[in-house]
C-alpha cells in the first residue's frame, strides 16, 4: 500500500511537470517577447502550435511504440521531453524556441498516456477512477500554482530559469520513475489496423467528440477570462491573479470531484451538468452586470464544465481492456487528444464572436457547444447500455 501512494505521488507529478511545460509559456510571454524583440502575438503562436502538435502527434506516438516495452518506452520518451525542455531555456532566438516547444509537444501526449495505462495497471479497481482524477488534478495544481511560480521566477532572475527549473523537476521524475514503476506488465500487441479498430465503436467514437466539444464549451468562454474578469465584470487588474487562483482551486476540486463521479455511474449523470452548462452560460451576459454575480456563474461553471474527465477516462479504459486489449495506451489517448483539438475550436469561436457580438455574450457561443454535448451524452450513454443488454443476452 505504501508503495501504491508513492506510485500515485510520481503519476501526479509527472502530470504536473507536464502542465508546467505546457502552461508556462502564457506566463512569461511578454519576457520572451522582449528577449527575441518579436509581438506578444507572434510568441502567443507557440501556444498553438504546442496544442496543435501535441494533439496530431500522440496517436502516432502510442501506435508506433505499442510494441515495445511500456515501462522502457516512457523513460524514453521522458528524456525526449528533458532534452526539448531544457533546450527551451537555451533557445538564442525565436526558432529554436519553437523547435525546442515541438519536441515536448511531440512526446508529451504520449507520456501522458503511459502514465494513464500505468495508473489502470497498479490501482486496485476501486481506487482507479481516484488516481485517474489526481492525475488530471496534476495539470489544474501546475496552472495554480506552478506558473505563477515560473512567471515570478521568469520576472526575478529570468524566463530561461523557468524552463530549467522544469528541468529539474524531469530528472527527480525520471529516477522516481525508475525506481517505482513495475518493469514488466502485460501487454497485447496488436498490428496498426488492429488498435485503430477501437475507433470503429460507437462507444469510443462517440466519446470522443463529447470530449472535443466539452473542451470546445468551455474554451469558447475561458479563452477571455482576463477580459471577462476585467473589462466586462469590472474587476481590478491588481485583484486578476486571486481571482484566478481562486478558479484554479475551483478547478482542483472539479478534478476530485470527477474522480468521484467516475465511480459512481458518472456517464449516466453527465446530462444533468451539461443541462447546468447551458443554462449558465445563457445567464452569464446577464450576470456579468454584477460582479459578484458574475463571478459566480463563473466559478460553477469552472467546477462542473469539464466535470466529463475522469468518468470518460475511465469509460475509454474500460471498454479497451474489456475488447480491445491492443489499443489499452491508444485508448488512454483519447482524451487529451481530443480535448487539444475541442481547445483549438473553443479558442477559435471565442475570437470569431468577440469580433460578431461583443465580449459580453460569448456565453452563447458555449452554450451551443453545451447543447451538442447534452446530446451526445445522452447518445454515448444509450450506445453503453446497448452493448451492456447485448452481452447479457448473449
Amino acid at each position: 500500500m505504501k508503495k501504491y501512494r508513492l506510485q500515485a505521488i510520481v503519476m501526479v507529478l509527472v502530470a504536473f511537470m507536464l502542465g508546467c511545460n505546457e502552461f508556462i509559456v502564457v506566463g512569461i510571454l511578454s519576457d520572451i517577447a522582449k528577449q527575441f524583440d518579436v509581438s506578444i502575438a507572434t510568441v502567443g503562436y507557440l501556444v498553438t502550435i504546442f496544442a496543435t502538435v501535441y494533439a496530431v502527434s500522440t496517436p502516432v506516438i502510442t501506435i508506433y511504440t505499442s510494441r515495445f516495452s511500456r515501462y522502457k518506452t516512457l523513460l524514453g520518451l521522458m528524456l525526449v521531453f528533458l532534452i526539448g525542455n531544457t533546450f527551451s531555456g537555451f533557445a538564442s532566438n525565436y526558432v529554436m524556441l519553437m523547435t525546442s516547444r515541438i519536441i515536448t509537444a511531440m512526446v508529451a501526449g504520449a507520456i501522458i498516456s503511459l502514465i494513464m495505462t500505468f495508473a489502470s495497471t497498479i490501482a486496485p479497481r476501486q481506487k482507479r477512477a481516484g488516481l485517474v482524477s489526481w492525475i488530471f488534478a496534476g495539470f489544474s495544481i501546475a496552472s495554480v500554482f506552478g506558473v505563477p511560480l515560473g512567471t515570478a521566477i521568469s520576472t526575478s532572475i529570468g524566463w530561461r530559469y523557468t524552463f530549467w527549473s522544469i528541468s529539474v523537476i524531469s530528472i527527480m521524475t525520471f529516477f522516481l520513475l525508475v525506481w517505482l514503476l513495475p518493469k514488466h506488465v502485460e501487454q497485447v500487441q496488436g498490428s496498426i489496423g488492429k488498435q485503430l479498430t477501437l475507433l470503429s465503436d460507437s462507444r469510443i467514437y462517440l466519446g470522443i467528440v463529447l470530449v472535443l466539444f466539452t473542451a470546445a464549451t468551455m474554451y469558447s468562454y475561458y479563452t477571455y477570462i482576463r477580459p471577462l474578469l476585467t473589462t466586462a465584470m469590472g474587476f481590478s487588474t491588481q485583484s486578476l491573479n486571486w481571482l484566478l487562483f481562486l478558479i484554479g482551486i475551483m478547478s482542483i476540486i472539479s478534478n476530485r470531484l470527477s474522480g468521484t463521479l467516475a465511480e459512481n455511474n458518472g456517464l449516466q449523470k453527465m446530462p444533468y451538468f451539461y443541462i447546468a452548462d447551458i443554462v449558465l452560460l445563457i445567464l452569464l451576459p446577464v450576470s456579468l452586470n454584477m460582479k459578484v454575480t458574475g463571478l459566480i456563474v463563473i466559478l460553477i461553471l469552472t467546477l462542473i464544465v469539464t466535470i466529463l474527465n475522469s468518468p470518460i477516462q475511465i469509460h475509454f479504459l474500460t471498454v479497451a481492456e474489456n475488447d480491445y486489449p491492443q489499443s489499452l495506451v491508444l485508448a488512454s489517448s483519447l482524451n487529451s487528444i481530443f480535448f487539444n483539438f475541442g481547445i483549438s475550436l473553443g479558442s477559435a469561436t471565442a475570437s470569431i464572436l468577440v469580433g460578431l457580438i461583443g465580449l459580453a455574450h460569448i456565453g452563447f457561443g458555449a452554450a451551443v457547444y453545451a447543447a451538442i454535448s447534452l446530446v451526445l451524452s445522452m447518445l454515448l450513454y444509450a450506445s453503453i447500455r446497448k452493448h451492456q443488454q447485448t452481452e447479457t443476452q448473449n
